[in-house]
């Protein structure tokens, strides 16, 4: 065992301080169980010391340029960009990603965006539009606090601290307490760079404690908020008590619509990799494949035969494809709803529960084929490897299917005609649709329909979240 990393400190005004709580948190490895750092178990009292730093920083960062804001947010990716390789070993450490996913995913990601909201900054006409006698400004918010997950820990930091800081807003942070070694790099990053005190604060916690803390802070006047559903309803209601905006990118139970005229071999391969990402970790993974119900069988083999080659190990390992999942809670939970989708008479095709590692968090990969609509498993987001496959009579009942549930985050289609295959994605209920296995763009905007969320993140709109509407008559 290694030397636990002391990471005690929180980041308040430019400099790291000390909690006001004596409280510790251990962050734990889920490849080896074993504890790798300790951080603050933040304080109400924290957060009222950071909000108070950030409005101060708010007014001098503000009448910034964007250019200058965003040589900042430049500066701070192309530290990022040389040290590529560490960080990627410490957030496959830190949450359990194979390294060689997390360079390009975890790290390539954030960097990516890091450079975009740079360009945005410098780029965005802050002061675009003339109606009559009236000219219309945008502004910055003001603080804005941000509370991000573990699945993509560093990703969805950037999406909410990037884009602020280049609206020309500051920030309080609430970084995920479980995986939250490759924010505090972050953080020491921009202390590097020279970020003026007070512009980026950072306070680690417990969301009932720190997290509600920053939705109901009265100098807090936007709270961005990546979770579960659940916890973003109660964000949600803490923030209303002082009239904010609230910013949620929620949970996801996405379809994959498969339909009779694609390559099935093709769209099903490319389904499984969809669904798997991440150990399913991932709140727009392509969780249900929608098939037509005469070639369930076809669809089934070909999605075990490919899921089969996912190679579930060590994430140091160069031919772990699956590492293990963040920790014990979601193991249990995982393990769970396969157990539950068997008991509800689904066909476990893949059984991912029992993997022959007697140390970690591992769950493989796992299929499920026959599952019907009413079954937990079609239902409910597992954030896991397991793939839910549902058949469908025709296209307009996939499409029924596909919005049939309370999420709309993102979703996929495919078809030898790409016009008929965009048709279903403008029908589908849902922010991103991939037709055809389109890439992921990281300028794009991202965000969900219905209990998925409210808002978006990256890219323009992602800039604009972030902003206040002025209209100056003349």
């Amino acid at each position: 065992m290694g030397a636990v990393l002391d990471r005690t400190k929180i980041y308040i005004d430019g400099k790291w301080v000390e909690s006001e709580g004596s409280g510790r948190i251990e962050v734990v490895n889920p490849a080896t169980e074993e504890v790798i750092a300790t951080v603050a178990e933040g304080t109400a009292g924290d957060v009222d010391r950071a909000a108070t730093a950030a409005r101060a920083a708010f007014d001098s960062w503000s009448v910034l340029s964007g250019a200058e804001r965003g040589d900042y947010l430049r500066r701070a990716g192309e530290i990022v960009q040389q040290r590529m390789a560490d960080l990627a070993a410490l957030v496959s450490q830190d949450m359990g990603m194979p390294v060689g996913f997390a360079g390009p995913v975890q790290i390539g990601l954030p960097l990516a965006n890091l450079f975009a909201f740079a360009d945005l900054a410098a780029n965005y006409n802050f002061d675009a539009q003339e109606i009559g006698n009236s000219k219309i400004v945008r502004e910055p918010i003001g603080v804005v606090g941000a509370i991000t997950p573990w699945n993509y820990p560093l990703h969805q930091v950037v999406l909410k601290v990037g884009g602020a800081l280049a609206a020309g807003c500051t920030v309080v942070l609430k970084p995920t307490e479980v995986a939250p070694l490759i924010t505090y790099a972050l953080a020491d990053i921009f202390d590097e760079i020279g970020l003026p005190a007070g512009v980026f604060n950072l306070v680690s916690g417990y969301g009932p404690v720190v997290g509600e803390a920053i939705a109901g802070h009265p100098e807090v006047d936007m709270v961005s908020f990546t979770g579960s559903t659940r916890a973003g309803k109660r964000v949600a209601a803490v923030a209303s008590e002082t009239i904010k905006k609230v910013a949620l990118e929620l949970g996801g139970k996405s379809a994959n619509v498969i339909l009779d005229d694609a390559d099935l071999a093709t769209a099903v391969a490319d389904g499984v990799q969809k669904c798997y990402l991440n150990s399913g970790q991932t709140c727009s993974a392509l969780t249900r494949m929608l098939v037509p119900a005469d070639r369930m069988d076809e669809a089934t083999a070909i999605a075990a035969e490919v899921a089969k080659n996912f190679v579930v190990g060590d994430p140091t390992a160069p031919m772990s494809v699956l590492g293990p999942l963040v920790n014990s809670n979601q193991l249990e939970r995982v393990r769970g709803y396969i157990e539950q989708g068997i008991a509800e008479g689904a066909t476990a095709v893949l059984d991912g529960r029992e993997t022959g590692f007697e140390t970690g968090y591992f769950v493989g990969p796992t299929v499920f084929s026959g599952v019907t609509e009413d079954m937990t498993i079609a239902k409910e987001e597992i954030f896991g490897p397991v793939l839910s496959i549902i058949g469908y009579r025709d296209e307009d009942d996939a499409v029924r299917i596909a919005n049939a549930t309370p999420y709309g985050l993102a979703g996929g289609v495919w078809s030898g005609d790409p016009e008929r295959a965009e048709r279903v994605a403008r029908r589908m209920r849902a922010g991103q649709i991939e037709v055809n296995g389109g890439a992921f763009n990281v300028a794009a905007p991202f965000g969900g329909y219905k209990q998925s969320g409210v808002g978006r993140e990256a890219g323009v709109l992602g800039l604009e979240e972030f902003l206040e509407t002025k209209a100056i008559q003349r």
